[in-house]
This record gives structure tokens, C-alpha cells and sequence, in this order.
């Protein structure tokens, strides 16, 4: 039988969500996957393998991280749920649990994925929530960031906003919605999209920041997108601002209602 859960994690303490293998007799060091499938894996006491929605990279972390994953045994969604949790460590949690179609994919069956960049803008670090934060001392225009940033939108080549460590086949991807706001001292930029390259987000973040401290012209994302060299883009943003929200599936799956598409949206809209 097939499972979907949901998964929240902070993302410190980890090298980030997939599983790495060890070699010879050194351990590995601790991912998200690991640690989920070594719980699940007690529950059903049987190995338990999972596939996410999308991998996340060291420090980065996660509101609804959907898995899947094949039990060989019967357990209610319940008792998937707290015994998971039960053997996980305190960073991680699983929130809920679905049984889902023989057919669902974490991976394949999303329609988009959503980030969130958080980051104070003031001339002192943060202490409270430093670890779910990035910081900026220099005072930010948020509203350029924004205007610059809708440049991005559609399905473009990304590969200015790639790392060279990036392993997809293409740099096609497909920017949905982009939003950059203030709240008192945070700035957030929110992206949705089909799918994201490695370090993609953050790197569009470390471009959007030159323009907001004034360093570049709003039109500098644009030349960047159409130049597509990675080394002419600002630096890759800190990876402990960036939250994945998670992805978003049609109705039709049963999932929750954090993870499901509304039945009026449009996926191609552009603000």
C-alpha cells in the first residue's frame, strides 16, 4: 500500500534532505531522508524507502515536505504519523498522512513547487529565529526587488541561476510567481514554479539583493536571464533563509489542503 506524508523539518543540523551512502566504515552524515526512513522503517518494522517532492539542499529546511512511500504491512494513517514522529529527532516531525493511489508520485504527480526567503534588514544580526533566518545590514529596497523580479517570470532558461553542481538535463523551467515584500524588518521573497535547479532560488535571491541595495539596475535580472552565465550573477544566498513550503498537486490525489491546488487556480497566472 502506497503513503503520502507530509514532513517538517529545520534544516540545520542536516546536509540537507537525500539520504548519502557511506564509505568504507565512516558514517554519513545526517540527512532528512535517513532519518525519516530509518523511523518509518521501525513502525513497520520492514525497510521503508521514500521518494520526496523536491530535494533540499545543507541548513535549508521544510513546512510540507511530501513523501511517498510502499509499506509492505497494514498501519492506519495515524499510527504512521505519531510512530514516525515518535522515532524522529526533534527537528523533524511528520504532520500528517495519506493513503494515496498505487499511481502518486511524490515527484512527478506535483504541478509546482513553492519556496520562501526570509531575511532581516537592519544594521544588527538577529538572535531569536537565526537559525530560520538570513540577514542583510544594508537597507534594502524592497519594492525594486519586486519590480525587478517579475522579469523572471515564465518559462525562461535559468541557467544564470544555476549551480555548476546542478545535475538536471535542462535549464528550462517554468517561474510561476515571484513576490518580494517588507514586514517591519523582514523581507520575504516568495517563488513558486514547476520545478527549481539547484541553488536556483538562491541565487536569484543573491541577484535580487544587488538591486535592492542599489548596487544593480532593476533591468540586471533580465540582462542576467538572457545572458545565462551563472558567473556574471550575484553570489548564492545563505541557505538558512530559504523554507520549501512544499509542492502542490491537484484535488483529485486527497491530499490536504496546504499541498492541493484550489479548484479555480489557474498555474499559468502571472501577477
Amino acid at each position: 500500500m502506497r503513503f503520502a506524508v507530509g514532513v517538517e523539518y529545520d534544516g540545520s543540523a542536516f546536509q540537507g534532505w537525500q539520504r548519502l551512502t557511506s564509505h568504507g566504515s565512516e558514517r554519513p552524515d545526517p540527512t532528512v531522508q535517513a532519518a525519516l526512513e530509518a523511523a518509518l522503517s521501525r513502525v513497520a518494522n520492514a525497510p521503508i524507502a521514500s521518494v520526496c517532492a523536491g530535494r533540499t539542499d545543507a541548513g535549508v529546511h521544510g513546512v510540507a515536505q511530501v513523501v511517498h512511500f510502499d509499506s509492505p504491512i497494514a498501519r492506519d494513517p495515524r499510527g504512521w504519523m505519531l510512530g514516525a514522529t515518535a522515532n524522529l529527532p526533534p527537528e523533524v516531525c511528520v504532520r500528517w498522512c495519506a493513503p494515496v493511489r498505487d499511481d502518486f508520485h511524490a515527484r512527478f504527480s506535483a504541478r509546482a513547487r513553492r519556496y520562501c526567503y526570509t531575511l532581516v534588514n537592519r544594521a544588527v544580526r538577529p538572535a531569536l529565529g537565526r537559525q530560520q533566518l538570513s540577514w542583510e545590514r544594508l537597507p534594502l529596497d524592497a519594492q525594486a526587488m519586486h519590480r525587478a523580479a517579475q522579469q523572471l517570470l515564465g518559462e525562461n532558461d535559468f541557467s544564470a541561476f544555476r549551480s555548476v553542481q546542478c545535475q538536471a538535463t535542462h535549464a528550462r523551467r517554468d517561474l510561476q510567481r515571484i513576490q518580494v515584500e517588507r514586514e517591519g524588518e523582514h523581507v520575504r521573497i516568495r517563488v513558486q514554479a514547476n520545478a527549481f535547479l539547484h541553488h536556483m532560488v538562491r541565487n536569484i535571491v543573491g541577484s535580487l539583493l544587488a538591486v535592492g541595495r542599489g548596487e544593480r539596475s532593476e533591468h540586471w535580472i533580465a540582462e542576467l536571464l538572457a545572458g545565462r552565465d551563472r558567473t556574471l550573477a550575484g553570489p548564492t544566498a545563505p541557505p538558512n533563509g530559504l523554507v520549501f513550503l512544499g509542492p502542490l498537486y491537484e484535488a483529485h490525489w486527497g491530499l490536504p489542503q496546504e499541498v492541493t491546488l484550489p479548484a479555480d487556480t489557474d498555474i499559468t497566472f502571472r501577477p
